[in-house]
């Protein structure tokens, strides 16, 4: 009899969550994305894409929305000497989560810009770069002409870095100030990218995984929302399949980082499984 009733609710249970996952991808497909647009996803270390930004990569990623997805990485995470082992581990993963090519993957290797927990990150080396890859041309003084640039968004972390980690905090703060940088010289325009960041929350529902999923729709429903060309929020749910491929891209392709926390993250971190990113205004 105790058994009968174990199995009764584990059975409930698992449709439970059944009915969670299915309302969630419904609630994925729903909501306005990105399309057509040129994407980077700026990140701070190797395994970043995959541990935090893996539902966001798939789905922008899809053939169907033509957009071009490009992840730069600011450091090869080289903090134990595995730099060059964490390079081509980034770019394996890449390729998992549906990046078109390798060469859409960029690892950036600068002195000042070490893996660090303790390293501040210099905002204005990082507005550096994405100037000298995104916006080259920009003129040195002031102009009327509308800025020249080969970017439409980027993707990465909000002030708070999701973990904490200085270096993810640095690239928030580098991004705003490359826009700040950008819009500085061309008076009268509006800016040519938009920043969106993904949405960092306590513990409790960081380490959530499916489960915060409904919270996360939720609250984006009762969000303000805008629509558009770029609209806010974006919200992304990875089904069980996008899952697992999330988990293998850490457990096959970034073998080099899996320790036992990391094991315990790819099973229950809401972020292997909900992305929800705030387009954010640049003053």
């Amino acid at each position: 009899m105790e058994f009968t009733v174990n199995a009764a609710l584990g059975l409930q249970i698992l449709a439970l969550i059944i009915v969670v996952w299915l309302f969630t991808w419904y609630m994925t497909w729903s909501f306005p994305t990105l399309q057509g647009k040129r994407i980077c996803l700026l990140i701070a270390h190797p395994d970043d894409e995959a541990m935090f930004f893996a539902p966001t990569v798939q789905w922008l990623t899809r053939p169907a929305l033509g957009n071009q997805v490009l992840i730069l990485c600011l450091s090869s995470g080289d903090a134990d000497g595995l730099g060059h082992v964490r390079k081509e581990e980034l770019r394996k993963s890449a390729l998992m989560l549906g990046v078109k090519s390798s060469e859409h993957v960029v690892v950036i290797e600068d002195a000042k810009l070490p893996d660090s927990m303790t390293a501040a990150w210099d905002p204005k080396l990082i507005a550096s770069i994405l100037t000298r890859y995104f916006a080259p041309t920009v003129a040195s003084g002031s102009t009327t002409a509308a800025p020249q640039v080969s970017l439409d968004a980027i993707i990465t972390f909000d002030k708070q870095g999701v973990s904490g980690h200085p270096n993810h905090i640095a690239l928030f703060e580098g991004s705003q100030h490359f826009l700040r940088h950008l819009m500085a010289r061309h008076t009268g325009w509006e800016c040519p990218i938009r920043l969106y960041t993904l949405t960092s929350v306590n513990m409790l529902r960081k380490y959530s995984s499916i489960v915060d999923s409904a919270t996360t729709i939720l609250t984006c429903i009762w969000r303000t929302k805008e629509r558009g060309s770029f609209p806010t929020p974006l919200l992304v749910t990875s089904g069980p399949g996008g899952l697992r491929t999330a988990q293998k891209a850490m457990t096959t392709a970034h073998k080099s980082q899996m320790r036992w926390f990391r094991w315990g993250w790819i099973g229950i971190s809401r972020y292997m499984v909900v992305n929800d990113l705030k387009r954010e205004k640049v003053l």
